[in-house]
């Protein structure tokens, strides 16, 4: 699974340039939809990504287990946008992860361990959601009238999508990573659980180790890096448990573990009631996870019945780079 040097320099060079896509700030009501950029075919295979290593110090999603920043559109109504976070050191690889963590014991194991972000900072007024696509099968369905809603209310989201969600989803895939009202993060490419310890979540079993760990991290890394041109910024593991060696190696590989403060939809089970419910009660500074893979659930109809009122009251909604610097 490693990568040539003139591989990685390639990439650690696509994080000099990766960013934020700007949105015309941060929507609190309907806007006008901004034009898809086109992106590469979501067919396209690549390595595992490897960059930079730091020194080591009701389940939200239990399915089974390059593009140049956009001009600016006109500012309109938000807040300001958030400086870029400081760029990753020189990229490595599998060989030189293994070595540093493999003796490395977690301490840590769930939901809410050290190095996972559950909140936008402290006095943020705005919500950021965020959808999974977990892929394989059961998992790797479209729901287009949850992305239709989000666009005709102007809705920022971040979409978390697993490699095997993007290689039977090629369209959609090119025309969600086309559309500036999103940003595309990454899902895992197994949708495991991150553990370096074999540790299981809802019964999917998790990485059992540091190798299988950076794989199931680098390979859809490196997927997305290949059709975006840039590296994606935010990671979520399958089940969304990690142990806290298996954060540090993500936070080491140039990404940030996002978690969640609501569950918005209870791993694609609630009913349209509850997802109501859910979202309509998440308070400014949440980040909202729910699932954009299963049509049909009550996730869209949920939604489309808490938005209303969220937008109403004025509430703003973000991508997590927006966010989080």
């Amino acid at each position: 699974m490693g990568l040539s040097r003139r591989t990685v320099l390639v990439l650690a060079a696509g994080g000099a340039l990766a960013g934020c896509r700007p949105l015309a700030g941060a929507v609190a009501g309907p806007a006008t939809q901004p034009t898809a950029q086109p992106v590469a075919a979501a067919t396209a295979s690549a390595a595992p990504a490897a960059p930079a290593i730091t020194s080591p110090t009701v389940s939200p999603s239990a399915s089974s287990p390059a593009e140049a920043p956009a001009e600016a559109p006109a500012p309109a109504a938000g807040p300001p946008a958030v400086p870029e976070p400081p760029l990753p050191a020189p990229a490595v690889g599998r060989a030189e992860v293994v070595a540093r963590y493999g003796d490395a014991v977690p301490e840590e194991w769930g939901l809410e361990v050290s190095g996972v972000i559950t909140g936008l900072p402290d006095g943020a007024r705005t919500t950021a959601l965020t959808f999974d696509a977990c892929g394989g099968p059961g998992g790797s369905g479209y729901d287009a009238d949850l992305i239709d809603l989000l666009r005709a209310n102007g809705v920022p989201a971040t979409l978390f999508l697993n490699a095997r969600w993007i290689d039977a989803n090629p369209a959609e895939f090119e025309a969600l990573a086309g559309d500036p009202l999103f940003e595309i993060a990454n899902h895992g490419t197994a949708h495991r659980p991150l553990s370096v310890a074999g540790r299981s979540a809802y019964g999917i079993a998790g990485t059992r180790d540091v190798g299988e760990a950076y794989d199931e991290i680098a390979g859809n890394a490196a997927k997305l890096t290949a059709l975006l041109g840039r590296p994606p910024r935010f990671f979520r593991s399958g089940t969304a448990h990690y142990d806290d060696v298996a954060t540090r190696i993500v936070t080491g590989l140039g990404e940030r573990v996002a978690g969640f403060t609501v569950n918005g939809d209870g791993g694609a089970t609630f009913s349209a009631a509850q997802v109501r419910s859910e979202v309509a009660a998440a308070p400014p500074g949440a980040i909202v996870i729910a699932h954009m893979n299963h049509p049909g659930g009550g996730t869209a109809p949920g939604f489309a019945a808490a938005l209303p009122a969220l937008l109403a009251q004025g509430r703003t909604f973000v991508r997590l780079c927006d966010a989080l610097a």
